[in-house]
């Protein structure tokens, strides 16, 4: 195998001439120097320089590696900064998938810190709920998830870097005009006669599941992954809605009030990865940038 430091010295050995030149020039000795043009022969299989008196001559074959080489070199060294520049969060990109709830609460203050601190880093981003947004990173398409779950589900995500970040509690929005509107508490069972609007997939069959052991099975009228658009539908006296802490706050409810759910119904926010991705410099700030987002 050719190795790029026996380029740099057979280079320098074309340029100055002499094994005793070129160990000036790098900095060693000449028996070092001709150590290494032998390794380099053992690897080309071919003898690379000949000697004409006190000078060194290259045959056929050392004139077209030494042509190579400085295309190899210039190469290799601009790769060394790259690397260097990602590692030292100068430079690097970041791929973030998140669901509509995280993107406009715990993403823009993360991403603005980071910008902050790390400017040379870009990080782009997609929405998709989970499972979707957890197939994308496991596919290659996404760097991290911004993911959550009711409940623990064993398994699931055992081959991912798990960064917890908050528990999120569930909503009741009911119309300002509603009999519960000015409750300090209402039971899911207290709404087993409405009308439903019902969120995302995952939303809706968790609604369910809760609203079956409470006795009843939800009347879900209308389905919507757009927040706004529940909240919306609630304020125009549609229906009742149960949305997570998140979405509430993100979205000012007009003509809708917001009322705390017995028993309580809770989703866990994390920040997933691969193993591998979270030893990059860029991944890992970023991480860290959603943990304080979500502290704050």
């Amino acid at each position: 195998m050719i190795e790029a430091r026996h380029l740099r010295v057979l280079r320098a050995v074309a340029t100055t001439g002499s094994f005793s030149a070129a160990a000036r020039e790098l900095g060693c000795t000449q028996p070092a120097v001709s150590q290494q043009m032998k390794a380099l022969e053992s690897s080309a299989g071919t003898t690379l320089l000949i000697r004409t008196g006190r000078e060194m001559r290259l045959t056929q074959a050392g004139e077209a590696l030494v042509r190579h080489a400085s295309g190899i070199l210039a190469g290799l060294t601009a790769a060394e900064e790259e690397v260097a520049a990602i590692a030292g969060l100068r430079a690097g990109r970041v791929r973030l998938v998140s669901f509509p709830s995280g993107s406009s609460t715990l993403v823009p203050g993360a991403l603005a810190a980071l910008r902050a601190e790390h400017p040379g880093t870009r990080v782009s981003l997609v929405e998709a709920e989970p499972p979707r947004s957890v197939d994308l990173l496991r596919d290659g398409d996404c760097d991290i998830a911004l993911a959550f779950r009711y409940g623990a589900s064993g398994g699931e995500w055992d081959d991912l870097v798990v960064r917890p970040l908050l528990t999120d509690r569930l909503i009741g929005l009911v119309p300002e005009g509603h009999r519960l509107a000015g409750a300090a508490e209402v039971s899911i069972g207290e709404l087993a006669d409405e009308s439903w609007i019902a969120g995302c997939p995952r939303c809706r069959r968790q609604l369910v599941e809760v609203c079956e052991e409470s006795g009843f099975t939800p009347r879900i009228d209308f389905a919507t992954d757009d927040y706004p658009a529940v909240m919306g539908l609630v304020g125009a006296g549609l229906g009742v809605a149960v949305l997570p802490e998140l979405a509430v706050e993100s979205v000012r409810p007009k003509g809708a009030r917001a009322v705390p759910v017995a028993p309580a119904i809770e989703r866990e926010i994390v920040a997933l990865t691969l193993p591998d991705l979270a030893r990059v410099p860029a991944v890992a700030a970023t991480l860290d940038q959603l943990s304080l987002a979500a502290a704050r």
